[in-house]
């Protein structure tokens, strides 16, 4: 067979072969966001078509009962808050710390800059159980035990954050910072006016990681905060619906809970996905 005789052949197998990678991720991405979908309509379901067997996919009389149900049986607002605010002062501090420190690995250069970096790295590989009980008891020597702060004040530095932020800055020219310095400009405006700005989908990236682990952290904050139940977040107080998921009956309560709870992380995504995107790539692209 001639050579243009075997083209016509390569392209169609080409083809083939991206026509199958599609419907893979297809698939992937079906499989993915079926349980997502799947309790949002079940939230709408009344009790009987919670019920009825075979299930029935898509409610026929949708009804917001269940999440009015699930804001008397709990104190969704006061949870709601209190995972803002667990969520969100230790995203910025990780933010910060991660910013200040990797630009400190990635730019200075100081005796065991190496060791102290390779002691930060390996604090990633400890399971979160292992350090469960000494920063319980160095929460309670500090007298935060059963508080807002308990919770926050032991996770606003992060070795991932880290690690991350080294990666990207080392990337950016020397050259700029030395012409900044030249210019009469402090370390700490070079950092948040020259490094941040170069780095901000890295930050971007860093900032929805963050967020997304402590609002659906759960040990944690259970551990530390002790039965007082006005310091909850919406995960935790979400647990008392679980008593209710022994009958198919209220199916619908617990599942409006849990779309409940989803909501902030799925919304940041959104805001953020190019961003996280953007870093995953670069990362790939130069091995980072």
């Amino acid at each position: 067979m001639s050579a243009q005789g075997r083209l016509p052949a390569t392209g169609a197998g080409v083809t083939g072969w991206r026509a199958f990678l599609y419907l893979l991720m297809i698939a992937i991405a079906v499989a993915s966001a079926f349980p997502l979908v799947w309790m949002v309509l079940s939230s709408l379901k009344t009790p009987a078509e919670a019920m009825q067997t075979p299930p029935v996919w898509i409610p026929q009389t949708p009804s917001l009962d269940a999440y009015q149900k699930v804001n008397e049986l709990i104190r969704v607002g006061r949870s709601f808050a209190n995972s803002a605010v667990i969520a969100g002062i230790t995203t910025a501090g990780i933010l910060l710390t991660s910013l200040m420190a990797g630009y400190a690995f990635a730019k200075y250069r100081f005796r065991n800059r190496e060791v102290l970096f390779a002691i930060t790295i390996a604090t990633m590989f400890l399971p979160p159980i292992v350090t469960l009980i000494p920063l319980y008891r160095l929460v309670g020597t500090i007298g935060l035990n059963a508080s807002l702060a308990g919770v926050i004040v032991p996770n606003l530095a992060n070795a991932f954050g880290i690690f991350l932020m080294r990666q990207f800055i080392a990337g950016v020219p020397d050259e700029l910072l030395e012409a900044a310095r030249l210019d009469g400009a402090s370390e700490f405006r070079i950092l948040f006016r020259i490094v941040a700005p170069a780095v901000a989908p890295a930050l971007a990236a860093l900032a929805l990681f963050a967020f997304v682990y402590h609002w659906n952290s759960y040990l944690w904050p259970l551990t530390v905060l002790q039965g007082n139940s006005d310091n909850y977040p919406i995960v935790i107080s979400l647990s008392r619906l679980l008593s209710y998921n022994r009958s198919a009956v209220n199916t619908g309560l617990v599942m409006a809970g849990a779309t409940l709870a989803v909501l902030p992380p799925l919304i940041l995504f959104v805001f953020l996905q190019r961003f996280f995107v953007r870093t995953i790539t670069a990362s790939g692209m130069t091995g980072q």
